[in-house]
Formats: structure tokens, sequence, C-alpha cells
């Protein structure tokens, strides 16, 4: 059976880590937790777990200075014991059916799907997000389709600040799973506005670092774009109030983002 690996980064995550936790237990051999330091309660829960579950699972807890999180993210994998990684965010969980199809792949031994000892495939899998107690099966959050079970050896995190994904080795086959991962985004609409000034904050200069413009036709028209094609041509209509939340923040994110960067180009 092939052995599995889990990796999450954390800071002051004390909400949401012990449901991802217990959520692979009996998938995964290994949890490595790469923490920055939170001052909550995380580290605390995360050492009760290991205690608990010592026979079971090796765990390691580790703080670093977070510096991106492709570079923390790529940490992780560096201290994993194991060549299979399971990447969770520490918001996320793994669903009943996608712990099914992980095992079956767990089970269906090393000599049916190793090459030389290397994982030649990686796994898609969607991400089903609940907001504010709402689970949203359309718009543009779903199916969000993510990489998150692969071989360390042919695949890393890359991109820059919000945009990290998984880049693999050259013919690398890419297969879907079924099941999701569940992700617990928001459980205020507060909570949501706030990370939204963070996120464009970063967007704005990343954008701005890129030599990118917000013309007039940017700064109004992406928002109405962004609106009516997340709530209408995505069904977001059909999530309810939830949906229509999801979407006209999300276009009023966009909104937000160009009038930031129009100012970051104003003031240079």
């Amino acid at each position: 059976m092939i052995k599995i690996s889990l990796t999450v980064i954390t800071f002051n995550e004390e909400k949401n880590i012990l449901r991802c936790l217990n959520s692979v237990l009996g998938l995964v051999e290994e949890i490595v937790i790469i923490d920055s330091f939170s001052t909550d309660k995380t580290k605390e829960i995360c050492l009760a777990f290991a205690e608990k579950y010592a026979q079971e699972i090796q765990f390691k807890f580790l703080e670093n200075p977070f510096e991106g999180y492709v570079i923390q993210k790529n940490y992780a994998i560096s201290k994993a014991t194991y060549s299979l990684i399971l990447s969770l965010d520490a918001d996320e969980a793994i669903s009943d059916d996608l712990k099914t199809s992980i095992l079956a792949i767990k089970q269906s031994g090393r000599e049916n799907i190793l090459t030389q000892n290397t994982l030649r495939e990686v796994y898609e899998m969607p991400r089903l997000t609940n907001y504010c107690g709402s689970w949203i099966k359309h718009t543009d959050w779903y199916p969000d389709k993510k990489i998150r079970l692969f071989d360390k050896n042919i695949a890393r995190w890359y991109g820059i600040s919000l945009h990290e994904t998984i880049q693999t080795d050259a013919n690398i086959t890419i297969k879907p799973l079924k099941g999701d991962i569940l992700h617990y985004s928001f459980y205020s609409i507060k909570q949501h506005l706030e990370q939204l000034n963070k996120f464009t904050d970063i967007g704005a200069k990343e954008a701005f670092e890129n030599g990118k413009k917000a013309s007039f036709v940017k700064i109004f028209g992406s928002p109405i774009l962004k609106f009516f094609s997340s709530y209408i041509v995505r069904l977001g209509f059909l999530d309810g109030y939830a949906g229509f939340l999801v979407c006209a923040i999300s276009a009023f994110a966009s909104f937000i983002k160009y009038i930031k960067l129009r100012e970051l180009w104003k003031h240079k």
C-alpha cells in the first residue's frame, strides 16, 4: 500500500485545523504542519491531536516564518517523509467520497501506478465551498478543480501571491477523482470583506509590478462582466441569497482591485 504525507500550512487556524486533521484519519500515514507562529490555540490543538493519535500517525509540527504561500507550501513538502503528498489548506477537509477515491489509489499497489519508483500521475478534485453556512454549488466557486494529490518528485507549488498552483514535469497525466474537498471559507460577511480588502491590496500590487493598467473600461466593465458570468452564466442564482452575495462581492472585489491599481499608478 502506498503511504501518504499530508501537508498543511497554518496561521491562527484554531477554528478549522481540527476538522481538517480529523478528515484524514485512516487515510494518511504522516501529517506535516508548518505554522507561521500562530498566536491562538492552533499549536495546542495540533500537539494534542498528535499525542492522541501517536500510535497511528507520524506527526511533525514545525514553525517557520511566512515568506509567501508558495515558499511555505514547498517547505512543507520538503519536510514530508513520503513521496505521495496530499496538500490541504487548514480550512479544508476531505469528504467521505473523496476519501474513498484516495484509498482506492493507495490500495491499487505500487506496481500498477509507479514507474521507476515515481508516481507518473497527479490527481485533481473539485472543491466545494461553504459560505456562511451554505454550500455554494454553482457560480465561479464550483467545481473549482484543484490538483492536491501528487508525487513530490514530479510536482511542486509555483506562482506568486494568491495564485499558487501545482506545476508538474512533462508527460504527467492529470486524473480526476470523485468526491470533493470541503472548503469552509467564511463564517461571516464581515470576514469576507476583511479578506477582500487584504487580497485586493495584494492583487493590485501584483498587477502594478507586472505593468498592468486600470482603464475606465476595466474599472467599470470588469465587475459587470464578473457578476453576469458568475450569477447568470454559471447559475449562481440557484444558490439563493448566499449565491447572490458571493457573486456580488466577487464583482465588487474586481472593482476595488482596479481602483487600487489606478491609485498605485497615480502615486508612482
